[in-house]
């Protein structure tokens, strides 16, 4: 899973809330079977699941990081798994999807100096501003930008919102908040319900459509959900993205974040103060130009390859020009720093549970009496802790086209806490599906419960959101923790321990003695019963009223 390491706290924290009762879905007797098919539910059982896990976390395959002879494995062993299976190449006759990646290092070569009237304002590299570019050249700068406040940098027409209204900002660099204003005002957007206008890779593409030379982005813990080290880390590093034809130049030149506290400081040199922040989140706020100007010099290291998503398919009988995708990530980090002894990044977890249950899924499938009516792909992409990157390749580079495309279910970390009486549904009221899950749910004598921390935004932090993106109604759960024996405190404390002393680290490894994976496997065969169900019906899912992603698939 690719999200920063306190992003991924909050992920497992949501889980200790669900003693709260945020049951969306109430507790009905099971039926006696989850599916007409009951082989197919068999073919999905702990023997085989652990056997995918167990290769795929060894050693041998150098924990899976592109580029690598652990891509080569990897991505040989999932076409030989789908071969025996009697799947078909999903990408025309081949099994694989090349994504072309280009790894760019930026390093500015001096500090940020912001000038205004009655003096400047310096930012130091890492720890007051972070900043690189997309554009694939050796070097890139801007010259005496002018600085204009945004706001929180957003046009959402549905929202009646459009903070860049009236606003030219060619040759300028807008800064602008993180989050958006329904943090702060519950009577707007969708309150504490974070919406994708709140993710800082919307800011940077809003900029970049409004024309715009820079931005900058002002961090501040609470909105952005993790702390400024968590910036700092992530923008020391070369980035891996995709190729693109115009060399990533319809970007903005410079992107990057500054510190709340050089912030305000620059707010003090334009003559503002913070009550800028409360005029962002009156309806019509109109932006302001600081009267300041910045320059900056960026050099990039630039190295280009090509990975490889997976894709294998079962035509549908009837109408195999639709089709229900399933995915999971294959990439992790391959080796890296020693750590109790330890160099390879096994992702176990992280995400082999999430591919063993990719074959898991097309075993059942294959097992079923009566053959889906539509098509099921299953793609297991590369890139993901770099970004999502093989899920953006393939939306832009689909096999089959989103309106042709039912929906996608994701599977990304695969259940700690064994059995459980529940099962997370992340963006709870964005689609119809979490309603096909509901009722999965019931058959298992389950329920689901809503995303406790809303906030977070995790819906937007995994590959499906970049179907979502495509108007592709797409489901992403998480594990529950009300273990059906050890009761829900057991459950929390088996996620809290894979965060403290496993994940993205080289403990993230796989032990047969200790790991219990009923629950990954019930989980499963909840997502099977939800797709084949799918899979035989003559009508698609669809967005929920107030989605930002439901005018996207109606244009389609």
């Amino acid at each position: 899973m690719s999200y920063p390491v306190s992003h991924t706290r909050n992920f497992f924290a949501t889980l200790a809330l669900l003693s709260a009762g945020l049951a969306v879905h109430a507790q009905t007797a099971a039926p006696k079977s989850l599916s007409p098919d009951s082989g197919a539910i068999k073919a999905i059982n702990e023997q085989s699941f652990a056997k995918h896990i167990r290769i795929l976390a060894s050693d041998e395959f150098k924990g899976r990081k592109p580029f690598t002879i652990g891509e080569t494995k990897t991505i040989n062993y999932l076409k030989t798994e789908f071969e025996k299976l009697g799947l078909k190449p999903g990408n025309g006759k081949s099994f694989f999807q090349e994504v072309p990646m280009v790894d760019i290092k930026s390093v500015p070569e001096e500090n940020l100096i912001i000038k205004g009237k009655n003096g400047s304002v310096t930012a130091s590299f890492l720890n007051g501003f972070v900043a690189g570019t997309k554009h694939v050249e050796p070097e890139v700068s801007i010259t005496n930008s002018p600085l204009v406040f945004a706001g929180y940098g957003i046009v959402a027409p549905e929202y009646k919102w459009n903070d860049y209204a009236g606003l030219d900002v060619k040759g300028k660099t807008v800064v602008v908040m993180i989050n958006d204003p329904g943090l702060s005002d519950p009577g707007l957007f969708k309150g504490k319900n974070m919406t994708y206008y709140g993710r800082w890779t919307y800011k940077f593409e809003e900029a970049a459509r409004q024309g715009a030379t820079g931005i900058l982005i002002i961090h501040d813990d609470i909105p952005a959900g993790y702390p400024w080290s968590v910036v700092r880390s992530g923008w020391s590093k070369s980035k891996l993205q995709l190729e693109a034809a115009d060399q990533n130049k319809s970007r903005a030149t410079v992107e990057g974040w500054i510190s709340l506290d050089i912030a305000k400081q620059l707010f003090t040199l334009a003559g503002k103060d913070e009550s800028l922040f409360k005029e962002a989140l009156k309806p019509g706020f109109k932006a302001v130009d600081l009267g300041l100007t910045t320059s900056l010099k960026i050099k990039t290291t630039i190295k280009r390859s090509v990975s490889n998503n997976v894709l294998a398919l079962i035509p549908g009988t009837k109408k195999a020009d639709e089709a229900l995708i399933y995915s999971a990530h294959w990439d992790h980090f391959g080796v890296g720093e020693i750590i109790k002894g330890d160099s390879v990044y096994h992702g176990a977890v992280d995400n082999a549970t999430g591919v063993a249950a990719l074959l898991e899924l097309a075993a059942a499938f294959k097992k079923a009496k009566v053959k889906p009516e539509r098509s099921i792909l299953f793609i297991s992409f590369t890139g993901e802790e770099q970004g999502l990157l093989g899920s953006e390749y393939y939306a832009k580079y689909p096999v089959f086209p989103a309106k042709k495309s039912v929906a996608d279910i994701n599977m990304d970390m695969m259940g700690l806490a064994g059995k459980t009486k529940d099962i997370v549904v992340y963006g709870y009221g964005q689609s119809e599906l979490e309603d096909y899950a509901a009722s999965s749910a019931k058959k298992q004598g389950r329920i689901i419960v809503a995303d406790p921390v809303p906030s977070s935004g995790l819906y937007y932090r995994s590959d499906h959101f970049n179907f979502a993106k495509v108007g592709i109604p797409s489901l992403f759960t998480g594990s529950g923790v009300d273990n059906v024996t050890h009761g829900r405190e057991w459950g929390m404390k088996q996620a809290e321990d894979y965060i403290k002393t496993r994940y993205h680290s080289p403990q993230d490894n796989f032990d047969e003695k200790t790991w219990e994976m009923s629950g990954m496997v019930e989980d499963v065969r909840l997502l099977f019963d939800m797709g084949y169900r799918l899979s035989k019906e003559q009508t698609f899912p669809k967005w929920k009223t107030g989605s930002e992603f439901k005018a996207i698939r109606e244009k389609k």
